[in-house]
């Protein structure tokens, strides 16, 4: 091979190596201060169905935190929800968590005053069935479980390609999942992916117009929340437990979690000012 051939092929090489490497360089270069950052992963869920997607998902984030160099801890024990605890935490990530995950309203209540005091929040997956009976925590993340279609592939569109959590991902994000439809809708979340209600297969055709109400071929499934002086994301993504080892749904739930981390500055309780889980919004 001629010396000119060889440095061809090692430019080539190089030039590949750098375009897979670009997203991570962009990663480290966030403006997040990732070694202050610390995670609470909490993995409780209620009477009902529990996912089986948890102990994955826990795991992915664990190994997220050490790669990027944020602490991850991790609990089922509701009795972690005191001020004096929480007050550790850039954020609280909700994987697969469903119906009542506090045993008492005074850990909902310090929950709720941890997001007041500039707390972040990431949920994944079926958190949209979380604390249904609780309409503050149904504020935060926009709404509540109703319904969703069997588990098939679905298209997921961009909505904002310019945000920053869904940065390398596919213009429409071909995947199996599972859709999920939501009742006592709130104003406020935005919207940045959407899922493709023509990609779903025809055999529930009825439900699916009576639940998708007002929307017509894109139903949200991936917003952003500055809520209550705290900072939310959240992903209705992520059923299948394989999905937290497949480098792009990865990626998604790595920059949800950095677009979170990266507006939490300081957990101030002063800023709080919620007396009860159900005091009203100011």
């Amino acid at each position: 091979m001629s010396t000119q051939l060889k440095n061809g092929t090692v430019s080539l090489l190089i030039a590949l190596f750098m375009i897979v490497l670009a997203p991570v360089a962009g990663w480290a270069d966030d403006g997040v201060n990732w070694k202050r950052v610390k995670v609470l992963v909490y993995t409780k869920n209620g009477k009902g169905y529990v996912h089986d997607n948890i102990p994955n998902a826990v795991q992915c984030i664990q190994k997220l935190g050490k790669q990027y160099g944020f602490a991850v801890d991790v609990s089922d024990q509701p009795a972690v929800f005191t001020e004096a605890n929480l007050k550790q935490y850039t954020t609280l990530i909700f994987p697969s968590t469903n119906n009542d995950v506090f045993d008492t309203d005074g850990q909902r209540l310090a929950f709720r005053r941890y997001v007041e005091a500039g707390g972040g929040f990431v949920g994944i997956h079926s958190v949209m069935g979380t604390e249904r009976n609780w309409d503050w925590f149904k504020g935060m993340i926009g709404g509540t479980f109703a319904w969703h279609p069997p588990f098939q592939k679905i298209n997921i569109v961009k909505i904002d390609s310019r945000h920053p959590s869904v940065q390398g991902l596919p213009a429409v994000w071909e995947k199996e999942d599972e859709l999920y439809f939501t009742k006592d809708l709130v104003p406020g979340p935005t919207v940045i992916m959407a899922s493709d209600i023509g990609s779903l297969m025809p055999g529930d055709s009825a439900k699916i117009k009576a639940f998708r109400g007002l929307y017509s071929n894109l139903y949200p499934s991936v917003w952003y929340y500055n809520f209550d002086g705290g900072y939310t994301w959240c992903t209705t993504l992520g059923h299948n437990k394989l999905d937290y080892e497949d480098p792009v749904f990865v990626q998604h739930i790595f920059q949800g979690i950095r677009h979170v981390a990266g507006q939490v500055r300081k957990i101030d309780f002063s800023k709080a000012y919620a007396d009860s889980r159900d005091t009203p919004l100011r």
